[in-house]
């Protein structure tokens, strides 16, 4: 019995250590699958950082306006019973400029970054003239006296200083909440001149709004023309909303972006009454993002994490048959550890020099441990040296793919592809079964 398995073993061992190589890759997935937690776990603390300071500082922002609200009573009558109700009506305005100057500024929770800003916002306009009766409704049916202009900011925590609106040569102070609609329940708002209703002719607007958020900065076409002209010394801006700028210019020393967005491109009327809208759909503008995030690009790099250690053991494992050098179990398993280890030094490094230079440290790391033991164990240089020059193009292979999302597939194709080239040339001396 005993010379059976034996000779058993002889005639299959190579194909019984590669099924035992390929047992230990899967086991090795359990503690990448433990460091991709980790790694979630550490963007989620990121994350809090984020919200906290956002929370103190100010949220993203969306900012809509002007818009006229004038009510209007309304009389119905219900199984004989006559009432009146107060419904609003609303106007835009026919021209909407806004220059938005962005600053933008780096705040810390620990070692977790966070991008705020600061904007300064000239906004200025013009409505034509109000047309009522176009809503069908009647002179004696306005309600004069309560009429407001609304202008509405998401997070009025960011504003830095009182808002004031020039509207027709007075000066309207906004404040927020002092009418409500349902249209515009929490917005920043003023009573209208009286003299509003005996105007027939342009009503030019202008203010200046001195802004604090974090993310996004929005803003609703609220025009039947409107044109917004951003400019920052951010580098990296993401634009964001409905609609992408007609024209925009990168550089290292910041962006500018112009965007003309027509009453015919967006889902809500220029004037309306008895009816909502979600105004915010149709929104559009910028995020100041910091553009390399070391945990998604980590992220990305533990999922190689099988293709690292295959192609890592698919090496030993010729090494071991080609050039019969004898390499243990447990020596495949220490080598499987160290590459594993690499991700953990990744991510910690990652959090304090970035991940290139993370990258790096902890590549380099990891090869010197790993070609240090092959040295070792095998008594041979040479064999160090090759497993060193493998494990650097390894690692550089994975760090282009990290660097070209949009090509990373096709990259990752043609490399693989390669690799099965060279495998396969390498192995085909390789006799899998041998006779007695």
């Amino acid at each position: 019995m005993e010379n059976i398995i034996k000779s058993f073993w002889d005639r299959n061992k190579i194909i019984l250590k590669s099924f035992f190589i390929g047992m230990l890759v899967l086991l090795l997935l359990i503690p990448t699958a433990f460091i991709l937690s980790l790694v979630n776990e550490r963007q989620s603390r990121q994350q809090e950082a984020v919200s906290e300071i956002s929370s103190k500082w100010a949220g993203s922002q969306t900012v809509t306006g002007p818009v006229i609200g004038i009510p209007y009573t309304e009389t119905t009558t219900n199984d004989n019973k006559t009432s009146t109700v107060k419904k609003w009506a609303y106007f835009l305005p026919d021209k909407l400029d806004i220059q938005a100057r962005i600053v933008p500024e780096k705040r810390y929770r620990g070692i977790y970054q966070v991008i705020v800003y600061t904007a300064a916002l000239q906004v200025k306009g013009s409505y034509d003239s109000l047309r009522l009766s176009e809503l069908g409704v009647r002179p004696e049916q306005i309600l004069w006296n309560e009429a407001a202009i609304f202008f509405d900011i998401s997070d009025v925590q960011g504003l830095k200083e009182e808002m004031t609106l020039h509207l027709a040569g007075a000066s309207l102070d906004l404040i927020p909440a002092k009418f409500s609609s349902d249209q515009f329940k929490n917005s920043l708002s003023a009573a209208l001149p009286a003299v509003i209703s005996s105007i027939h002719g342009p009503l030019e607007f202008s203010a200046t709004v001195e802004l604090k958020g974090s993310g996004d900065l929005l803003f609703v076409p609220a025009g039947k023309t409107t044109t917004v002209r951003t400019t920052s010394s951010w580098p990296d801006p993401s634009f964001a909303g409905s609609y992408l700028p007609d024209v925009r210019t990168v550089m290292d020393s910041g962006f500018q972006a112009d965007w003309r967005v027509l009453y015919l491109n967006r889902n809500f009327p220029q004037q309306w009454k008895d009816n909502q809208y979600d105004l915010n759909k149709s929104s559009f503008g910028v995020n100041l993002i910091v553009p390399v995030d070391s945990y998604q690009q980590t992220t990305r790099s533990v999922k190689y994490s099988i293709l690292i250690i295959l192609l890592t053991f698919t090496a030993f494992f010729l090494i071991e048959w080609v050039y019969r050098k004898a390499i243990h179990s447990l020596q495949y398993l220490l080598v499987g550890f160290a590459l594993c280890l690499f991700y953990t030094l990744l991510l910690s490094f990652s959090e304090y020099i970035g991940f290139n230079k993370a990258y790096l440290v902890a590549a380099l790391a990891t090869m010197l441990l790993i070609a240090w033991y092959v040295r070792s164990i095998l008594r041979s240089s040479k064999m160090a040296l090759f497993i060193g020059m493998l494990l650097t193009l390894l690692y550089g292979f994975i760090f282009t793919l990290i660097q070209l999302q949009d090509y990373a597939l096709l990259m990752g194709s043609v490399g693989l592809f390669i690799t099965l080239g060279i495998v396969m040339y390498f192995s085909r001396k390789i006799k899998w079964t041998e006779e007695k």
